[in-house]
């Protein structure tokens, strides 16, 4: 596995990894009260059901997919809230389409969120939908204390995808994936800029980014161009288009690494 632990500065704001020495607290996640109950069931890793029949979906971070790690997720979120009264709070209440609520859950009496908890296990993946800093920040944190402790997921030493690996990513398509690696070119092409990882376009891994998400980039920053010969980590779906891809839809799915 490629050392998790060197993250020095993110490409934004959106997804801050916080050194070593800082602590993980959740204030930032705190969003408008939604309700509350108490837990009925525990449904899957970052689903559960309210005594009054309503389905709640954490938000914010997406559960490990290996075998073990999605019974161990469902375990350890039964662990923590089976039986117990949460308060929900979230930036939207709307449903998704299974009619599950999006929330951040707090246990009663704590101002620390289910899903940091989940992350300090290393139960969990700090997903790409938090669009609020500080949330991001907070639940990034919680999840570097995970990795540098080699807890839950981040004990398996290939939890962390090299990205000169093209067939270890390939078997992940579908799959929420953490990749690592060196950018050898950026080119554009079209509408789309490629973050190329290795000297054939058509089969290596690549990170593309769209026209409309250069300004969120340069806005954080850094231009894309600056990033030729970086380490960055990357987060998101693997598509197969030839070869590996991730989708850029969220400037925090990019984090810079120390090293070159």
């Amino acid at each position: 596995m490629i050392d998790s632990s060197r993250c020095t500065a993110c490409v934004t704001a959106g997804l801050l990894l916080l050194s070593a020495g800082t602590s993980a607290t959740s204030a930032g996640c705190a969003f408008e009260p939604q309700g509350e109950g108490r837990v009925a069931a525990v449904i899957d890793a970052r689903t559960f059901r309210l005594d009054d029949g309503r389905e709640v979906r954490l938000a914010g971070i997406v559960p490990a997919l290996s075998d073990r790690t999605k019974t161990a997720g469902t375990a350890a979120l039964s662990a923590i809230i089976s039986g117990r009264d949460v308060t929900l709070h979230g930036e939207d209440d709307m449903p998704d389409r299974y009619g599950r609520q999006p929330a951040f859950a707090f246990l009663a009496g704590s101002e620390t969120p289910v899903q940091s908890e989940l992350l300090r296990r290393g139960e969990a993946l700090v997903s790409t939908e938090v669009t609020d800093k500080d949330c991001a920040a907070d639940l990034a944190a919680a999840e570097a204390e995970a990795r540098r402790a080699r807890k839950g997921t981040w004990a398996d030493p290939t939890a962390i995808k090299n990205a000169e690996s093209t067939g270890d990513i390939l078997a992940g398509v579908g799959r929420f994936t953490v990749v690592e690696g060196k950018i050898l070119s950026v080119r554009q092409a079209g509408a789309t800029t490629y973050l190329n990882f290795g000297r054939n376009w058509t089969r290596d891994f690549a990170v593309t980014i769209s026209r409309r998400m250069i300004p969120a980039i340069e806005a954080a920053g850094t231009t894309l161009k600056s990033l030729e010969n970086r380490r960055i980590r990357v987060r998101g779906w693997v598509e197969a288009r030839g070869g590996p891809r991730i989708e850029v839809l969220r400037v925090g799915q990019i984090e810079l690494l120390g090293e070159n």
